[in-house]
């Protein structure tokens, strides 16, 4: 199976501008992980993301750009030779719609829908929240999407 490290990596080698931010880069994960839930019934990768102040994020994803506010394709050094055709059109999908959008859309997006709503519920805004977004939330979230 694909980790989220294949995952990023193809997201950053279809990027027009080579580059993005790395909060980008996690909202287009998870988008790319929900719509695979979805459309394909299996998830893209295992890592989980959790119901961060900014939307979700993937913490290995995370810590492996700590640091960084933008990354592009070589920053990252895995392959993404575990990625299928279906799984790249999956996300070749998801880029089409939600790429064109910044950073801060995705996450004001995110913070408008059930799956991180539910996950952060009690948790003050702004705060440290490391409560996990299951996988039947993320796909709760863009089921009622029309692509």
């Amino acid at each position: 199976m694909a980790n989220v490290f294949d995952t990023a990596k193809y997201i950053l080698e279809q990027s027009e501008s080579g580059f993005m931010s790395t909060m980008k880069l996690q909202k287009l994960c998870y988008y790319s992980q929900a719509w695979s839930l979805v459309w394909d019934d299996a998830p893209l990768f295992d890592e989980d993301f959790q119901a961060w102040a900014n939307g979700p994020v993937c913490p290995e994803l995370f810590f492996k750009t700590k640091g960084k506010f933008s990354v592009n394709a070589s920053d990252e050094t895995r392959g993404i030779g575990d990625l299928s055709d279906n799984q790249k059109d999956t996300i070749d999908k998801v880029l089409e719609y939600y790429g064109k959008h910044d950073a801060q859309w995705l996450s004001q997006l995110t913070h408008m829908e059930d799956p991180w709503i539910k996950a952060r519920a009690g948790v003050p805004a702004g705060a440290e929240c490391s409560n996990i977004i299951h996988q039947g939330r993320e796909r709760d979230a863009v089921q009622n999407l029309d692509f």
